[in-house]
């Protein structure tokens, strides 16, 4: 075990593990998986059980801790808490368009193959091994972390001793294009809910839409910007605050350069950051993959916005109403983002893989012991209210809490309340 370290409080230890990246090749080719262990002082003195977060995505590393603060500091009274980066993120064995630069497009979707939910699951599994022998942990899951919780509850749960969710319960047996047939109704209805908040967010988002369909704008990075880019930025309009700063972000558009208006280099600069596709390649990789099982997705949201909702969302110019879209992985964007273009083939080969695994086991879930407990948001964008419950319905031994006071990042908004919300539905 490393050295600890304070931060605000809370105390830190780091942890790296060696993990097969295929669990059915375990002498083959090793992943290292960076696992950060938080407490209180006292949790550790104490030795208090493990809890594992799993982070939200895919292809995001666990949150960076600021202090003994939030739901970890709400968690911190029961247990240490271990942040996982999940396979492929952050600090474990990152992905990225640099580290794959040396592979063949089919060598690289065979290695991307490796990184959804069953394996993260395996490789955690693993570590509990590792690091506690037989005893039991807890895990919680945050969106896609929710759907890795689902998975371990399907494949080891003599692991777990308790499992959390918060705004992350995906249908068992939905296909892709299933979910974004009911996610997009949802993206038009928090777009208007912005524009109605704030006035003259159509008529701003409508100038730098009809300025992009005109004149070429390179963003720092020396992508071309797009319309359909911008339209991407509706992923925070799903998120507590994304609102408001997407509205100021549009404030800011335009510079005026010897009498021409031009997209600021502010602009610019705060789109290349808020679109991170070029540094976290997994999330545009494998996002519509996380619902693949036995089927292949084949660009789902694509399909489906240019079969059912292409006049909303595929914006021409004159008098049609602006609309971003939401979280949609598309095809477009490997030609598009500079460092997802090197990766399109590879891209191509996982949207039309039609072998991918399952990932839930229904009857071990509809038997399942492990007390479970999530909260399910009403105004979720990314994850359908009905689909969840749907999936609630068919797991034994499972409470929920569902509220319409927070949307899908509700654990970093109020995430002391959640937790304690959660922890007290299975330990009254």
């Amino acid at each position: 075990m490393s050295p600890h370290y304070i931060i605000n409080g809370l105390r830190c230890n780091d942890h790296t593990f060696n993990v097969p990246l295929d669990h059915q090749l375990p002498n083959g080719q090793q992943l290292n998986i960076y696992v950060r262990e938080v407490a209180s002082q006292a949790g550790f003195e104490q030795q208090l059980p493990y809890l594992v977060y799993f982070q939200g995505g895919p292809g995001f590393g666990a949150i960076r801790p600021s202090g003994l603060d939030g739901w970890i500091k709400a968690a911190s009274a029961n247990y240490r808490v271990l942040l996982l980066d999940q396979r492929g993120t952050a600090n474990s064995s990152p992905v990225t368009a640099q580290t794959l630069a040396w592979m063949s497009s089919e060598q690289q979707a065979e290695y991307l193959s490796q990184f959804r939910a069953d394996n993260i699951v395996r490789d955690a599994e693993l570590i509990r091994q590792l690091l506690i022998g037989e005893e039991k942990w807890s895990i919680i899951g945050q969106s896609f972390g929710g759907f890795c919780v689902l998975r371990y509850l399907s494949s080891a749960p003599q692991g777990l001793a308790q499992a959390f969710i918060t705004g992350g319960i995906p249908s068992l047996t939905r296909s892709a294009d299933e979910v974004y047939q009911a996610t997009f109704p949802r993206v038009k209805s928090k777009n208007e809910l912005f524009f109605a908040q704030f006035p003259k967010a159509q008529a701003k988002a409508k100038a730098i839409a009809d300025h992009l369909l005109v004149h070429q704008e390179i963003l720092p990075n020396g992508t071309v910007l797009t319309v359909e880019q911008f339209q991407l930025l509706g992923i925070h309009l799903g998120m507590t605050g994304g609102q408001q700063e997407l509205y100021f972000m549009m404030e800011q558009a335009f510079a005026n350069v010897d009498g021409a208006n031009v997209l600021s280099y502010v602009f610019k600069h705060q789109m290349m950051v808020m679109l991170d596709y070029d540094t976290n390649p997994i999330f545009a990789f494998l996002h519509e993959s996380i619902y693949c099982q036995q089927f292949a997705s084949n660009w789902a949201a694509q399909r489906v916005r240019s079969n059912e909702f292409s006049a909303i969302f595929d914006y021409v110019g004159g008098d049609q109403p602006f609309y971003f879209s939401g979280e949609m992985v598309f095809d477009w964007m490997f030609e598009q983002f500079a460092n997802l273009m090197p990766l399109h083939g590879a891209a191509q080969c996982l949207a039309t893989k039609d072998d991918w695994p399952m990932l839930y086991d229904l009857e071990v879930l509809k038997n399942n012991k492990v007390p479970t407990a999530a909260a399910i948001y009403f105004d979720d964008m990314y994850v359908d209210i009905n689909y969840s419950l749907e999936t609630v319905a068919q797991i034994a031994n499972f409470k929920t809490w569902v509220s319409s006071d927070y949307d899908h990042n509700g654990i970093r908004v109020d995430g002391a309340l959640i937790f304690n919300k959660l922890h007290r539905l299975l330990n009254p």
